[in-house]
């Protein structure tokens, strides 16, 4: 009994191993992306749920090679379980088209291959493990090859379980379990699959997905692709569809322009604001600033949601900046009348220095320099000393003090390297004094600046 079911078994698995020759793969599969309204836009290849955004490559135009444009729609508007749907039977349809036929073949090949190999084993426990796994083959190649030929697989599997049975039986076992698989059915809601898109239809879908995408950008390149489209086609649209649709999209366009121009206009106004206030250390002002830009995008329809977090982002910098630049002005305010203490303490020493440039120069360029003019020079560098010593400069200062004191010790020595260098006619050690006039000169200038720098408001940098 079991041989005549092995056999027969065996007739039906070789029966379906002539089959017609696997057509080559074609370009990738088209997917439909489903949105909550019922519409749908093509895929090219299926799409990918990146977070809470659906991804995906919308083909163009009606071509074998079509241009692809990468489309991004936020999930809330996708269907996404019929979407799921579609995108199932759409590889089912591909896979049955191009791989089902030699994947089956194979599989009955693999079968008759077993089946022969138990007909010449004469070991009972090889044969049952032969059947065994050749059972479990079959039984998992359905759910992994969406249900094809799923009768016929079905058929087979009842013929090797009747047969593992009867080869049990033979063997002497009086206790055995058919461990049945079960099949995966498909689906209940099977999605019907739609056609290919026309040209006439792609151009829709491509302005259907002008509407839907949430990026101005790409929305206004799906556009600018419908025009061109459009104008490319010519003839071969119907004229008023090709009219009425460049029509539509040209004034979505031009509405995207001026709103862009809009938020543009939006952003340098209040940037400008910004800037003005964060200068004047405005706190307040920027903090009002910062609280009317929902009132301000409500102006504008709310139409560009990516502005407003920039915009925000832009005026919180500047409102720490002004935080800081108040602070610093304050702390300044504190410390004003040490400052002016202190100009007023050195003013005389910095006059008098400044009547010794001249000499200093001389010194500097090799012009001359008269021993009238270095005795000035020394009497007014030791004079300065002695009166910067007996200054007590803040503590911000303190730096500028100790350069305009290394000034005045350097021009001190030019003057007298440069007497030794006249005495002796040494032109290197009027080098060396030429060198101690200029560190003596860019000191002095150094210190100067320094000290300016200090005294005077705080001022807010420019923004990069």
């Amino acid at each position: 009994m079991h041989s005549s079911r092995l056999v027969a078994a065996l007739c039906l698995a070789l029966s379906v191993t002539v089959v017609r020759a696997a057509t080559p793969a074609d370009d990738a599969t088209l997917v439909r992306v489903f949105l909550k309204d019922g519409n749908s836009l093509v895929s090219y290849g299926e799409p990918a749920l990146v977070k809470d955004r659906v991804v995906f490559s919308m083909p163009t135009a009606a071509t074998p090679n079509p241009p692809l444009h990468l489309v991004d729609v936020p999930l809330a508007r996708v269907d996404w379980e019929r979407t799921t749907r579609y995108a199932t039977a759409a590889r089912a349809a591909h896979y049955e088209q191009y791989r089902a036929a030699s994947d089956y073949a194979a599989l009955s090949a693999e079968i008759a291959r077993a089946l022969n190999e138990v007909a010449a084993t004469s070991d009972p426990a090889k044969r049952i493990a032969i059947v065994e796994r050749a059972r479990g083959t079959l039984a998992d190649w359905p759910q992994n090859h969406y249900n094809y030929r799923s009768a016929e697989v079905r058929q087979m599997l009842s013929m090797l379980d009747e047969a593992i049975a009867d080869l049990r039986a033979a063997s002497g076992a009086r206790r055995f379990d058919l461990a049945l698989t079960a099949f995966v059915e498909p689906p209940t809601i099977v999605e019907p699959l739609l056609p290919p898109p026309t040209l006439q239809e792609s151009i829709e879908q491509t302005l259907l997905a002008a509407k839907v995408v949430d990026n101005v950008y790409e929305r206004t390149t799906l556009l600018a692709t419908v025009m061109a489209a459009v104008d490319h086609a010519g003839p071969s649209l119907p004229p008023d569809w090709a009219r009425t649709t460049r029509l539509e999209a040209e004034v979505a366009m031009r509405a995207e322009q001026r709103i862009n121009a809009a938020y543009k206009s939006l952003t340098t106004r209040v940037t400008a604001i910004a800037d003005y206030r964060a200068r004047m250390a405005d706190v307040r002002g920027l903090e009002r600033l910062l609280q009317s830009l929902p009132q301000r995008d409500a102006v504008l329809g709310g139409k560009r949601p990516e502005v407003l977090p920039s915009l925000a982002a832009t005026i919180e910098e500047r409102l720490d900046a002004a935080r800081r630049l108040q602070l610093a002005r304050d702390r300044w305010a504190m410390r004003a009348p040490a400052f002016q203490r202190y100009q007023l303490d050195i003013a005389g020493p910095l006059a008098i220095f400044a009547r010794l440039k001249p000499t200093l120069e001389d010194i500097k360029s090799l012009s001359g320099s008269t021993a009238a003019s270095l005795r000035a020079l020394e009497r007014g560098a030791a004079d300065i000393l002695k009166r910067m010593a007996i200054v007590a400069p803040p503590e911000e200062l303190v730096p500028a003090h100790a350069l305009i004191v290394s000034a005045i010790q350097l021009a001190g020595n030019a003057a007298q390297i440069r007497r030794e260098a006249v005495l002796a006619g040494d032109m290197t050690r009027a080098w060396n004094a030429s060198s101690a006039a200029a560190g003596a000169l860019m000191l002095g200038d150094k210190a100067r600046l320094d000290i300016q720098a200090i005294v005077r408001p705080p001022q807010l940098d420019s923004p990069k």
